[in-house]
């Protein structure tokens, strides 16, 4: 695929979104409107008994409460694991001796170019960080014998993703 043209028509704080015009394989022309992402990352932290959720408002979909993994953006400069251990330190106040790479995935390919990286996490242990000034995030302590129950009502993702490669 070759991209022909870009025109940025949005720069915002974390996303940028572009009118793009590509030539497939096969000599077809298409115009694309495409939301430009740094990229993100996702946590499974778990022990022998619980698994780490986060609850949050996600204003784009509407929800006031969504149950998902911690999770983040990218900062400029940020690798992927580092950017991991900031977040769940970030939000859930955890540190893990041992990280894993599980999946990377594409969140949503027909628009967004986000490319998201969900870690395992294991060996945890308490740690600080602080949370973003505008989140509202409580942490849920997911009994393991409880995630298959739970994953009926979860939507998101990347928590659906790394859920289903917990290890049983």
């Amino acid at each position: 695929m070759e991209e022909l043209s870009s025109e940025k028509v949005h720069a915002g704080h974390t996303v940028d979104v572009s009118v793009k015009r590509y030539r497939r394989a096969d000599g077809t022309e298409v115009t694309r409107e495409v939301v430009e992402h740094p990229g993100s990352v996702a946590i499974l932290a778990y022990d022998d008994e619980v698994v780490y959720l986060v609850r949050q408002p996600r204003e784009a979909i509407e929800d006031d409460a969504l149950l998902e993994i911690p999770a983040g953006t990218l900062e400029p400069g940020e690798g992927e694991l580092e950017c991991a251990q900031r977040e769940l330190a970030e939000e859930v106040g955890l540190a893990a001796e041992h990280w894993h790479e599980l999946k990377v995935v594409h969140t949503s390919p027909g628009v967004l170019s986000e490319r998201a990286t969900i870690f395992a996490a294991t060996g945890l242990s308490p740690a600080s960080g602080e949370q973003d000034a505008d989140e509202q995030i409580d942490v849920v302590r997911l009994p393991r014998a409880e995630v298959k129950a739970a994953l009926e009502g979860i939507t998101d993702a990347t928590t659906v993703v790394a859920l289903l490669m917990l290890p049983t």
